[in-house]
């Protein structure tokens, strides 16, 4: 019999503290629906009259249909009654079912921060809390500082917990504040709070500014504690917090905890796991961590020649979960160290059969180790990998010629937005012997700033590409990436190039060539050609000659 452990979400209090970020209240309900949809007990929406958004967010509120929202604050001041502190008064008022409190439980801060005496100090945590649960909210305590709180004076800080449990709390968190505490120290205080009150009321909530935020977390579950509080892909102050798209397959996969809890968790949330990591760096406007485990694009690729040859033998040789469970993927990318192996699963992902004896899986792995030389980069650039695997099978397809392309660079003077520098691009494409001419510029049609000599390539290209348009309409450039491979007169350039469409695919192209445009074109011209082979496209008409 395992026991419920419960899940508390800080992405959007605690996350927003993350230098760099600053979610909108529209932001906040996007996330807020996720999170409820993968099936976490507590969204802590933010802190209530702390700023307009948060106020905002809690006007409007998400309507969730599993979890519980939860209001965050302080307990009351000192020379205040509960019922008369304004600041808790926002908290209150914000109408959450549950409210978490986060007070002071180390004795240095007592003194020093709060300037008041040890005994006021329980005083206002003890009453805060039966305010709370006089109004019949769920009550929960952040005990601030808990583990150094501990260190420093353990009966003071276990009364802070005791005040808050006679005050009603349903929970008591143990925050490792400043993310110093070591797991297995951690642990053996969370077993002695979990003695006294019973792990089904401990809660830990863990910072990750030594690196060990989500170790932690399972040291304290094993310990005992039975709620475990986090952040998607660990967004927070500084160095971060405990990782929840990490915690979440852990606890769910692997002993000892999958024999100990059980979470609200079910077998699709944890599927969409990567799924809600990715729209948290949207929603961020930031690249997804490519390396995060379980969730992260090469989470399960195996580049080496010698680990794929045993993983087409026995998947588990070198996976500590099937990728499929946490929705991911298993990948064998192709680069110059690739073996056959490697080649043979590639290949058939992409539909190519082929025999361990076939004579051109030789040829084709000479020709990818020898344009890996030149500057290709396929263990990063799947797709164009499949597009020369085709070629080389004689199963290329061409829907399209480029016949030419230009793009142009000048610097301009805008009335309202002074001197600017602005990029054009031509493109004139042959679909089935019509020829089209399209033309774009590199201003954004919303913002006007220049956004670059690409981005007008890509318009332009993209803007008619007659009875395939429709295939490319839904195709998104979510990322970009320039590398000078070689310095001096003779630079090399590789571009790296992301897509993602509509049907949620994701796939990247490579190109190489002294001139940063042209290797732009080859990057988008296999993204292109991936994405209307994958959706099935026709194929274009045979010209006169051909």
């Amino acid at each position: 019999m395992t026991d419920r452990l419960s899940l508390f979400d800080t992405t959007l209090r605690d996350g927003q503290q993350t230098q760099g970020v600053g979610f909108s209240a529209e932001d906040k309900r996007r996330i807020a629906e996720s999170l409820d949809r993968l099936g976490v007990d507590y969204i802590e929406g933010g802190w209530p009259g702390a700023n307009p958004t948060d106020s905002a967010f809690f006007a409007a509120p998400p309507k969730l249909k599993r979890a519980t929202l939860t209001a965050f604050g302080m307990t009351k001041r000192a020379g205040r009654s509960a019922a008369n502190d304004e600041v808790l008064a926002e908290v209150v008022n914000a109408g959450t079912p549950a409210v978490c409190l986060v007070g002071k439980t180390h004795v240095y801060h007592v003194k020093h921060a709060l300037g008041i005496s040890r005994d006021d100090n329980l005083a206002n945590i003890r009453e805060s809390l039966a305010r709370l649960r006089a109004l019949g909210r769920e009550a929960l305590f952040d005990a601030e500082h808990f583990f150094d709180g501990f260190a420093a004076d353990p009966d003071y800080a276990m009364a802070c917990l005791d005040a808050a449990i006679e005050g009603g709390a349903a929970w008591v968190v143990l925050c490792d504040t400043n993310g110093g505490a070591m797991p297995a120290a951690a642990a053996r205080v969370v077993e002695r709070v979990c003695a006294r009150f019973g792990g089904g009321r401990v809660g830990i909530h863990a910072h990750d500014d030594t690196g060990q935020a989500v170790a932690l977390s399972l040291a304290a579950v094993e310990a005992g504690a039975r709620q475990v509080q986090g952040t998607l892909n660990g967004l927070g102050e500084r160095c971060g917090n405990a990782n929840l798209v990490s915690i979440i397959p852990t606890l769910m996969l692997k002993a000892p905890y999958r024999d100990i809890v059980h979470t609200g968790v079910n077998v699709e949330g944890l599927r969409s796991l990567p799924e809600i990591s990715r729209m948290l760096d949207e929603v961020l406007n930031r690249q997804p961590n490519r390396h995060a485990p379980y969730v992260g694009a090469a989470a399960f690729a195996h580049k080496a020649g010698l680990h794929a040859s045993a993983i087409v033998k026995d998947p588990t040789t070198y996976e500590h979960v099937p990728p499929e469970v946490v929705g991911n993927e298993r990948v064998i990318p192709m680069s110059n160290q690739a073996g056959k192996a490697n080649l043979l699963r590639r290949l058939r992902e992409a539909g190519i059969e082929a025999e361990r004896e076939d004579r051109r899986l030789a040829k084709l792995l000479a020709l990818v180790k020898t344009r890996e030389e030149q500057g290709f980069a396929y263990d990063s650039a799947q797709a164009s990998f499949e597009m020369l695997a085709r070629e080389a099978f004689g199963q290329s397809r061409r829907y399209f010629d480029v016949e030419r392309f230009r793009v142009t660079v000048e610097r301009r003077h805008d009335p309202r937005m002074g001197a600017q520098v602005v990029s054009e691009a031509v493109v004139v494409v042959n679909v089935d012997g019509e020829r089209m001419i399209s033309a774009s510029e590199s201003l954004d049609p919303v913002t006007k700033a220049d956004q670059g000599p690409v981005n007008a390539l890509v318009r332009a290209l993209k803007r008619d590409l007659g009875k395939y348009q429709d295939y490319i309409d839904d195709m998104v450039l979510t990322d970009f990436k320039v590398r000078i491979l070689t310095g001096g007169a003779e630079a090399v350039t590789r571009v790296l190039i992301e897509h993602r469409d509509g049907a949620g695919a994701r796939w990247s192209t490579v190109g190489v060539s002294p001139n940063i445009v042209d290797a732009s074109m080859q990057a988008l011209l296999d993204a292109i050609a991936w994405k209307l082979t994958r959706d099935g496209a026709p194929l274009r008409q045979l010209q006169p000659g051909e």
